[in-house]
């Protein structure tokens, strides 16, 4: 673990360099997709955003600042750094992702339990069927059938926005499902196996209930590799809201991220880049201690 927290460092200084070098090598610049400014303006634009001179000198300044924790001025939004930016809409991302994870983790865990404990029966075939379906639609068509379905057809929860808790379900639930399936399958094949194992019939030669040996003995063994997707099920989740916070309007930090790119805002496309990094670090780390917590024959 102490290497894992001291290898962070590194990693988040590789991600910065090559964002920041792909961003200043690609062809085309932050004001082309304006009207034709006159040259003496530009290079003023050029000498506030801090974009001008030798690309290395632009690259030890940018550290310079990040070090002090400024993601500079978005080169789109005039007058907003990019700070402002993601502390108005990070949040919203983190909420939107926070409730998704546990909508997947809760019902991955259910679904793949209830299918395993089941063998060769017709619950089992449904619950696998669905996973399968549920992991073949991508988000941008399972949003739109959530909203004709509950929002358009049933009346039962809004279309999209954000400030009501209501308006949270639908695009949670968009980002949910599949995971879930994944997180479902993973369970239900881990689950079998373990139930085939030694210790289980064991504890079932003791006089044990079904649901004892399954929930107390050998989920605990089984959910290993549901612990191990946990560290990419977050990496789905914070990447996968773009789209759906797009179908669903909501203000979150994925509609920026991808007009970053479309406006070449380098420092604010740089600054999610750093934050998500951060992120995906973090919960990769929490989910190899949560291993090291339930596997006590994992040693480091």
């Amino acid at each position: 673990m102490l290497r894992r927290i001291v290898s962070m460092p590194v990693v988040l200084l590789c991600v910065i360099t090559i964002t920041f070098f792909l961003i200043r090598l690609s062809p085309g610049g932050p004001f082309d997709s304006e009207r034709k400014i006159p040259p003496a303006i530009e290079k003023q634009l050029l000498s506030k955003y801090k974009l001008d001179g030798p690309i290395l000198d632009q690259y030890r300044g940018y550290l310079g600042d990040l070090l002090h924790g400024d993601l500079r001025l978005s080169t789109k939004y005039r007058n907003r750094s990019v700070n402002e930016i993601l502390a108005q809409t990070l949040p919203v991302t983190l909420i939107l992702g926070a409730t998704a994870f546990i909508l997947a983790l809760v019902g991955g865990i259910w679904l793949g339990t209830f299918a395993a404990a089941r063998p060769r029966s017709t619950s089992e075939w449904l619950a696998l069927s669905l996973t399968l379906l549920a992991i073949s639609l991508p988000s941008f068509v399972l949003g739109p059938l959530l909203i004709l379905v509950f929002a358009i057809k049933l009346s039962w929860l809004p279309v999209g926005g954000w400030g009501d808790p209501t308006q949270l379900l639908l695009p949670a639930l968009t980002l949910a499902i599949p995971c879930a399936a994944v997180i479902a399958r993973l369970l239900h094949d881990s689950l079998r196996e373990t139930l085939a194992e030694d210790f289980v019939r064991t504890a079932r030669a003791k006089g044990l209930s079904d649901s004892t040996v399954v929930l107390r003995h050998a989920l605990r063994v089984a959910i290993l590799p549901v612990i191990s997707y946990l560290g990419p099920l977050a990496a789905n989740l914070l990447t996968g809201s773009i789209v759906v916070e797009t179908i669903f309007h909501v203000p979150g930090a994925g509609g920026f991220f991808v007009n970053s790119i479309l406006n070449r805002d380098g420092f604010l496309l740089g600054g999610v880049v750093i934050v998500y990094c951060v992120l995906l670090m973090i919960f990769n780390l929490i989910v190899d201690i949560s291993y090291r917590i339930l596997d006590r024959r994992i040693q480091g």
